[in-house]
């Protein structure tokens, strides 16, 4: 098998297309296995899975656990785990789509808990980037006062928590972890809850009975074996070899692809998203754009940049 030269900048282009269509997928996939199984099977399996394939790089860098403990266990609970089993249940209720532009708010929670417990300095223009986001954010759940949310409200909370935690995640990497390689600190989050999931799935829940008496289920335990192993292991190689290769900046831009290719596929699926959906998905992902953006000719000039 040929090897992929991540230098050239086709190559690049490529690389960002398939993880943008990867992780859009994502939502969309966790709907069809919740066809078959509950949302704490689908959630357990995609975990467990993913530390089994994850298993060979983590078990040679174990050592490692010991002298960053506290750390990875955040990054496993609030970076993997809790949020896989929010999104599985907030797609019980809300439509993939929505889940996949919500999604994007990760980028919002990752500036506001780095500012709040970590004390990262801020611009103008990503304040600017938080007040937009979160006014869109607010529009697109329903949000008309305190006391009321639309039907979808409340399940949509459940992604924006899951988002609030990826943000928490970021910041302890960036934080603690800031000498470990990613694919190590990936591997490692995975072993820490893993096994966990793995035992509650083959002895807390139906799963092995629906697998063996429904002969339909097969179909879904694809899906989750394509999210579990393409959509978390291979793309955040993928990812992170990306980042090397080119700058963080031309990286971050499978944010804003995501939920194109999230709403893409619930339109497929029958999901229907109104005017008034997609426009707050642009202001979201505007929102997104200032809270990453240093200087507009910065931001503008990064994504066309070799490292």
């Amino acid at each position: 098998m040929p090897k992929i030269d991540f230098s050239h900048k086709p190559t690049q282009w490529v690389i960002l297309a398939l993880l943008a269509l990867t992780w859009g997928s994502s939502f969309i996939l966790m709907k069809k296995a919740l066809v078959f199984f509950s949302s704490t099977e689908v959630a357990s399996f995609r975990i467990a899975i993913a530390a089994i394939v994850l298993m060979p790089i983590s078990l040679r860098n174990l050592r490692k656990i010991k002298s960053h403990f506290w750390p990875l266990l955040v990054t496993s609970l609030l970076g993997n785990a809790i949020p896989a089993f929010l999104f599985a249940l907030a797609q019980t209720q809300i439509p993939s789509g929505l889940t996949g532009i919500l999604n994007s708010l990760t980028s919002l929670f990752t500036l506001l808990i780095g500012v709040i417990l970590f004390r990262s300095k801020t611009t103008f223009a990503q304040v600017s980037g938080v007040l937009v986001a979160l006014a869109a954010a607010a529009g697109l759940i329903g949000f008309d006062n305190l006391f009321q949310f639309s039907e979808h409200g409340k399940y949509s909370l459940l992604v924006i928590a899951a988002s609030g935690m990826y943000g928490i995640a970021v910041n302890t990497i960036k934080a603690e972890l800031s000498e470990m390689r990613p694919i190590h600190i990936t591997s490692l989050s995975f072993l820490m809850t893993g096994p966990i999931c793995a035992l509650y799935l083959l002895f807390g829940t139906d799963f092995i009975q629906i697998a063996t008496t429904n002969q339909e289920s097969w179909m879904g335990i694809f899906y989750l074996l394509i999210l579990a192993i393409v959509g978390t292991a291979a793309a955040v190689i993928m990812f992170n070899r990306l980042i090397k290769e080119t700058t963080a900046i031309f990286a971050s831009t499978v944010t804003y692809l995501i939920p194109i290719v999230a709403v893409g596929w619930g339109l497929l699926d029958g999901e229907v998203i109104s005017l008034t959906d997609l426009l707050y998905m642009l202001l979201i992902l505007t929102g997104i754009f200032l809270i990453n953006m240093k200087s507009p000719i910065a931001t503008f000039m990064g994504l066309f940049q070799r490292k």
